[in-house]
């Protein structure tokens, strides 16, 4: 599915690089993913979450905090894979729920590729799974050819209609995972002296027809500090909170709290 980002042509597969018919080249890192983000789409020198976020997020994860979800999204996924379907996780992060789809859906998908703008966590979600093949891109220039996704999906990413569209073929199928309202309430209760819950926008998207709502809730017991702490420096408000409100959570040995998230299965129109 991958195209080349600087005039559009299908990049093929040398072993230790892509390249097009306009000998446009781009080598592979160590670990294997490819990088496919051009300067002129950079805001930033190292745009996306920094290795910080991306060890936090990894650690979290592995311990299952989030299994629940995990689950659904395979169920989900494996619900609308048929043989020799591509599937794109755009804004995949650290790789891991790249890779419980990839083994939701192992001997029947033709092709899983993982898009994200940070190369920390493409690198890590490489060395996550071979399953799937990671490149360092933006969303809003997604580095893929044209009508060439079966399935895609998009978990607590930037959103990018035009883009999810183009490359989406008819009647493809979009998964958007978005947190609910009240996802991690007690652990803003635990930073802040007047805690908001989410903003939940109108499930409506131009260009796309719902076709399923789930919603995922629990709740977590989290019982030692630093998982409390890899929790709240993955979630947008840790850059968001002030150096007061942190240490709240700095002797914080357990916490339970909800968990939830709006699964939203779209077809396009």
């Amino acid at each position: 599915m991958l195209c080349c980002p600087k005039c559009g042509e299908k990049l093929t597969d040398e072993g230790r690089s892509f390249t097009c018919p306009n000998r446009h080249c781009y080598d592979k890192a160590k670990s294997g993913y490819v990088n496919l983000l051009l300067s002129n789409q950079m805001k930033t020198k190292l745009p996306g979450d920094n290795k910080l976020m991306v060890q936090a997020r990894k650690s979290f994860l592995d311990k299952g905090y989030y299994e629940i979800l995990a689950k659904a999204l395979q169920n989900n996924v494996k619900e609308y894979t048929f043989a020799d379907c591509n599937i794109l996780d755009a804004g995949c992060g650290e790789g891991y729920y790249t890779e419980k789809i990839a083994e939701a859906v192992s001997g029947i998908a033709k092709e899983i590729i993982g898009i994200d703008i940070s190369k920390c966590a493409a690198d890590y979600a490489t060395k996550r799974t071979k399953s799937a093949l990671f490149a360092v891109a933006s969303v809003f220039h997604l580095p893929i050819e044209t009508e060439s996704c079966d399935i895609l999906t998009t978990l607590f990413a930037p959103y990018c209609g035009e883009e999810f569209l183009r490359v989406l073929k008819s009647g493809g199928i979009m998964i958007m995972v978005i947190p609910s309202e009240r996802h991690l309430w007690q652990l803003k209760c635990a930073v802040y002296d007047e805690p908001y819950q989410n903003d939940v926008k109108d499930f409506a998207l131009s260009g796309f027809e719902l076709i399923k709502r789930d919603t995922i809730c629990g709740n977590i017991d989290i019982s030692c500090n630093e998982d409390i702490m890899s929790l709240f420096s993955m979630t947008p408000y840790f850059y968001k909170t002030s150096e007061e409100n942190q240490q709240k959570l700095v002797k914080l040995k357990n916490l339970t709290t909800e968990i939830g998230f709006e699964m939203l299965t779209y077809k396009k129109l």
